[in-house]
């Protein structure tokens, strides 16, 4: 059962010629998405282009693993590069864990692996997606 957990969690590269690896090929002019953000694991879109905002902000975040897995505190790392929305609803797919000392991590809403994203209770606008948890197609 194990062996499947391991296989069920992994990441699934995109098919070929669908991502771009250049933060400039995913950016518009005014710096938003010009690509549908879609989870790592399953394809489910999360964001539509042109809805978020590419932002530079260090957050931590723990690894990518499936909700019932067992992991620590301090098990994760801290990623720089971000898209922004204001809105919870701009979202396609995206589902949101537990309170954690004020923060609730964004999730895949299909196949809830995650963490993908962030969003701090004390910043009512601010719900960031970590380029680096999403593929870019």
């Amino acid at each position: 059962m194990a062996a499947l957990d391991d296989i069920s969690t992994q990441r699934r590269d995109p098919p070929d010629g669908e991502e771009d690896k250049s933060l400039q090929d995913l950016l518009n002019a005014e710096g938003k998405n010009i690509k549908s953000l879609v989870c790592q694991r399953c394809q489910c879109k999360v964001l539509r282009p042109n809805l978020g905002q590419h932002v530079q902000k260090e957050l931590f975040l723990p690894h990518m693993k499936k909700k019932s897995e067992q992991q620590g505190a301090m098990d994760g790392e801290t990623l720089k590069e971000f898209w922004v929305v204001d809105d919870m609803y701009t979202f396609e797919n995206v589902g949101f864990t537990n309170t954690v000392n004020d923060i609730k991590y964004l999730i895949c809403a299909d196949c809830e692996v995650g963490p993908i994203g962030w969003h701090d209770l004390s910043k009512k606008k601010e719900f960031y997606i970590a380029l680096d948890r999403v593929h870019h197609i």
